[in-house]
């Protein structure tokens, strides 16, 4: 039987362009004859150190235990011991709380729940591709609005808003430029909509990045839940808690939001082992500060180097570094080459920039000497 494209597809998934991740290390290998240990990965913002070691003794013992047979069983479908430990920490209920196989199934699981074709949702131009994604999967229209100096610009988004706006996605800091907005530029966005929208239209507040803030820039935006009923708080372990293999995630909201998200979300998203690693890396202070710091030295070192180079960057508040660079996808590809993997944001509109994750200090090293190779 010969092939067809006939398929009864709807035309908002027809339209759809596939996510495109970072190439993984043992591709790059394949394709250029490298030793796969000699590769630097600086393209998917994971944290260079991995997970903590309080981690890996937990799943160890777990293991390494009759527990493991458990292995052989779904897990939780709730969740229940992670969602008491982010209870105590973040001072919400468990009610407010919904668990996801990373960030991204979150935001899956809330355009589920509340977009479809007679809709709209509002997200900045330059800010994460699954705003795009998970919004045009559910058909709904799209209302992307136009950064300010590569930062999103909180009084355009706000006066974006339609009658039929349902979400507002505010990436706080946003992937992937970099940028933040303070706590004062927050609360006034959320009294703005509530005022004019009450529940009508969610807030998304997207803080995967939180913890590699600058402790005297972080504020309590789980407390905020309690005031704004529209609002929804996402976190993630993937970043500073090194579990982005894993894939955990969680949504604090008020507890009727949440019930309408576990209405729709599947059931057994979050396996065993992740909700295992999660109640641990949460607790382990000491490693979430090492990361921070590991995080901050290089940050200092990239920017210093780019300001010694002549290269234009965006002063950022993460884990990464968006920088300019004429012919950006050529440099990807001679970075690669020299076994240095970067993130090409053509697909973001930012043809000639890139993104590179800060990694180690050897890595960081490594990344620039490449750089000023395939620059000179």
């Amino acid at each position: 039987m010969s092939a067809t494209s006939d398929f009864s597809v709807p035309a908002n998934i027809r339209a759809i362009s596939p996510y495109r991740a970072g190439k993984p290390s043992s591709e790059l290998a394949r394709e250029f004859g490298l030793e796969p240990a000699s590769i630097v990965k600086l393209a998917s913002n994971e944290n260079p150190l991995g997970f903590s070691p309080r981690v890996k003794q937990a799943l160890i013992d777990y293991l390494s235990t009759s527990s493991l047979a458990e292995l052989g069983r779904y897990p939780d479908p709730n969740a229940f011991d992670l969602k008491a430990v982010l209870a105590q920490h973040y001072d919400v209920e468990m009610a407010n709380l919904t668990i996801g196989n990373g960030s991204n199934d979150l935001l899956e699981i809330i355009s589920l729940a509340f977009l479809d074709e007679h809709s709209s949702a509002v997200y900045s131009e330059h800010a994460f591709v699954v705003y795009k994604l998970s919004t045009q999967a559910r058909g709904a229209r799209h209302l992307a609005v136009s950064t300010k100096g590569l930062g999103l610009d909180l009084e355009r988004m706000y006066e974006a808003i339609e009658e039929d706006t349902r979400l507002v996605y505010i990436a706080n800091p946003n992937n992937p430029t970099g940028t933040f907005h303070p706590r004062d530029d927050i609360i006034a966005f959320l009294d703005r909509v509530y005022a004019s929208r009450g529940n009508k239209t969610l807030v998304v507040l997207d803080e995967a990045y939180n913890e590699y803030l600058d402790p005297e820039l972080r504020f309590n935006s789980a407390e905020l839940i309690k005031h704004y009923p529209n609002l929804v708080v996402l976190r993630t372990f993937s970043k500073a808690y090194g579990l982005a293999g894993l894939r955990v995630g969680f949504a604090i909201a008020q507890s009727e939001v949440t019930d309408y998200l576990n209405r729709v979300r599947q059931p057994f998203n979050v396996n065993t082992l992740a909700q295992i690693a999660a109640m641990v890396a949460l607790e382990d202070e000491e490693f979430l500060a090492q990361s921070y710091q590991m995080n901050k030295a290089g940050k200092a070192y990239l920017s210093a180097e780019f300001e010694r180079m002549g290269i234009a960057y965006v002063p950022s508040f993460t884990n990464f570094i968006l920088f300019e660079m004429n012919e950006a996808p050529k440099v990807a590809e001679a970075l690669l080459a020299k076994g240095v993997i970067v993130r090409p944001v053509v697909g973001d509109g930012l043809p000639n920039h890139l993104r590179v994750s800060i990694g180690t200090e050897e890595e960081n090293q490594r990344f620039i000497a490449a750089l000023k190779e395939v620059l000179a």
